[in-house]
This record gives structure tokens, sequence and C-alpha cells, in this order.
């Protein structure tokens, strides 16, 4: 059902069962997947894409220009895929010529109230972000990702798989997957164990994890030698353990510790 007041460009393209409220805006070259649900008073500007069954709620701001004083009013692009959840206020912006002209955001993911996805970023599957978590440009988040409310995430960031990062939070160096990190400047507290188990870690994997931490972050050797360590160990046969190895060698901002 499309609300009478809804403002929809000819241009728009707007798939099957989707539902758009009363007074939402769909600009040109935007597209909707089928069966999507668009509450009222949305913004969804050109350049969006939104896949199949995400729902879109009330005051959302989808595909806005991004905040960078050298956009000149190129085209660019939000992507979005499936199953999303976007609530109120939140705002999700496209990307710039200079961070490759897309914000890309995967599948089932958890927008809460007041979350903001700044342009150029790259969200997996489902992660979620806590009311009022703010990510600034360029920002990379792996999948199964929780960003707590009200943390703010530096620009060029990266964030692995399964991490859990509290509320409050200041981020401005990477948060190595699986790993629990707090603080005004963020520190690691170990593995984020309850998220492990609730996805269904085995308990070898984890005593692996924990191992590898221990060598890493608590054992007081240089990150070189005690990455050398780990590999060096049984526990590097893991595949857990080698993306955390990975993820902490392509890492440019440098480890959260």
């Amino acid at each position: 059902m499309i609300h009478p007041t809804a403002i929809i460009d000819p241009m728009a393209e707007i798939g099957e069962g989707v539902d758009i409220g009363p007074y939402s805006v769909i600009e040109q070259d935007a597209s909707i997947g089928e069966g999507t649900k668009i509450g009222p008073h949305v913004v969804i500007r050109e350049g969006t894409r939104i896949g199949k069954r995400c729902h879109i709620y009330q005051f959302a701001s989808i595909g806005e220009a991004p905040q960078f004083l050298g956009y000149k009013g190129e085209k660019t692009f939000l992507q979005m895929g499936d199953h999303n959840i976007v609530r109120e206020f939140t705002t999700l912006h496209r990307g710039t010529v200079k961070g490759g002209g897309k914000t890309v955001i995967g599948n089932e993911n958890f927008f809460m109230a007041y979350a903001h996805v700044a342009h150029d970023c790259q969200i997996g599957n489902q992660v979620i972000m806590a009311n009022g978590a703010t990510l600034a440009g360029h920002i990379m988040i792996e999948d199964h990702a929780v960003i707590g409310g009200l943390s703010a995430i530096h620009q060029f960031c990266q964030v692995g798989t399964h991490a859990f990062i509290s509320g409050l939070t200041g981020v401005s160096l990477d948060i190595p997957p699986y790993m629990l990190a707090s603080g005004s400047r963020a520190k690691l507290f170990g593995l984020n164990t309850v998220g492990l188990k609730r996805h269904r870690f085995s308990e070898e994997t984890l005593k692996a994890l924990k191992k590898a931490y221990r060598i890493i972050f608590r054992s007081g050797l240089t990150l070189e030698k005690a990455m050398k360590k780990v590999e060096e160990e049984e526990i590097s046969k893991t595949p857990e353990v080698q993306h955390l190895l990975q993820f902490i060698q392509r890492s440019k901002r440098g480890i959260s510790r």
C-alpha cells in the first residue's frame, strides 16, 4: 500500500508489495525491493538501492548526500541488502568519489534509533548498531559485530567479526574480531564470550581464541613477536585464530589493546 500523501518520483523503482507511509519522499533513481516497508516521513534520496523485505521506520534519512566538504554533488550511491531494520531518525549516507562512490550495507542488520552511518562505510551482515552509535567515513564493520549505544568510531577504522563495543566507547584504532572493547578510548577486555557462546562457538574454539588473546595482548611481547609466537602454536590451525591474525596483519590504523 502506498499512502496518497507520499511523494514518489516517477523514475523511482518500487518493487512488488512495498508499503510506503504518509508523507514519505522517494526520489528519482532510488529503488526499493519487494516487500519492504517504509514508515511515515521517511526520506529516501537518489542513488539509494534498498533490498527486499527491509523495514524502515519513521523519520529515517536514507542515502543523503555525504557530510564531506569535498563533495561537489557527484553521482554516488548507497546500497542496502535484504531484511534490514532501520529505526527512527537513523541517517545512512551515500558514498563519495574519493571513497569509491558507494556506501554498502549487507543483510539482516539492525540500526537502532539515531544511529549514523557516514559515507563510504562497508557494513557486513547481522551487525547491530545501538541507539546513537556513530560511524565516521570509510569504516569497515565485519559480520555479527555489535556497536553499543552512543559510541563513536573514527574514520578508516575496522571492526572485526563478532566484536562487541560497549556503550559510550570512543574507537580510534581497529577493534580485532571476537573481542570486547570499552572505554572513553577503547581498550580490550578479553573475548566477547557471551556473544560467541550465543553464536554456538565450540569450547575448543573459545579456548584457542583465549590463548591467542593472552599471547597477543597480555604477554608483554611486541605485537610482531606475539603474533609469531601464536603462529608457532597449535591454536594457529583454528580458523578463527587465523582470521584474528590476518585482521591484525592488514590493519592500517593500528590495533586497540
